[in-house]
Parts: C-alpha cells; structure tokens; sequence
C-alpha cells in the first residue's frame, strides 16, 4: 500500500522518527482538493497518543480539502544544516501518512491545552480563558497515522 524508502540505508528507526514528531517545532500538511491539485501549508501540532492534532479556523482551504479527501500527509524537518562544500543538507525528517478528521467536545478542548503547553507553557493560565474564549471559533484535526517513515543524512 505505502511505498518502501528507495534508500534505505538513510532510514532511521521508528522511535527516532516518533522523537521527531514529538519535538518538531511545525510540520507541513499536505492535502488534496476537489480542483485535483495538492496542497502544502505549515501548521503547530502537537504529537500524543498515537495522533497528530493541529488546530485551524473553522473554514477555509486546509477543511475543504480534508472534506473532499481525508488522506493526507505531513512532514517535519528538524536539525537541518547545508553542508556547501559536499553539496549536501544534513537533516532528519519524518513523513506521515494518515486520515484526518475533526474532534469536538472534550478531546478538542484537552488538545488545545496540550497545543498551548508545547507553544506557550509560560502563559498557561491565559491560554486557558483564551482557549474557553475562542472555543467555538476554532477547529481542531486529528490525524490517525497509518504510517511513519523517518530519514536522515
């Protein structure tokens, strides 16, 4: 079903891409739209229980596509450095593949908790009326993976 790494000797184990997804500052989500083309944009997330959750509008490109399509990937990048004399970028990524759908209700509201403790935890307290303020307002997603695959050079 998933396509295996063509080079395999850059895959790292699955733990260390779990470590990637956990620590990643942001990640890109790619989806696909009823226009057929694909579509690639940054998001904060949070990683935990096995899911990955990011928060957005209640409306707009990213809904739409997951609408149409709910498979999709996401990327992170992290301790990525140009190496110009080799002409080569070291790095370790993680890829994702998954389907995403909306939360509500109370696991909605503990992931943006746990959004505001990874980006925020010196306004934790803030976060929270924010959180009970805009609740309505925002949307979270939650991507159950199918599969994890980590590379580094």
């Amino acid at each position: 079903m998933f396509r295996e790494m063509r080079k395999k000797d850059r895959q790292l184990p699955r733990q260390e891409g779990l470590d990637i997804l956990e620590n990643g500052e942001y990640g890109i989500l790619a989806t696909v739209g009823d226009d057929r083309y694909p579509y690639a944009v940054p998001v904060n997330y949070v990683y935990t229980s096995g899911h990955i959750y990011f928060h957005c509008a209640t409306e707009g490109h990213k809904l739409d596509n997951i609408h149409f399509n709910n498979k999709v990937s996401f990327c992170v990048v992290n301790k990525s450095e140009i190496v110009p004399e080799k002409f080569t970028t070291k790095y370790k990524s993680v890829i994702v593949f998954g389907k995403a759908d909306l939360v509500t209700g109370e696991e909605k509201r503990e992931t943006l908790k746990k959004l505001i403790n990874k980006y925020s935890p010196e306004y934790e307290e803030v976060g929270l009326k924010y959180i009970e303020k805009e609740f309505e307002r925002v949307s979270v997603v939650k991507i159950h993976v199918d599969t994890i695959t980590a590379k580094g050079n």
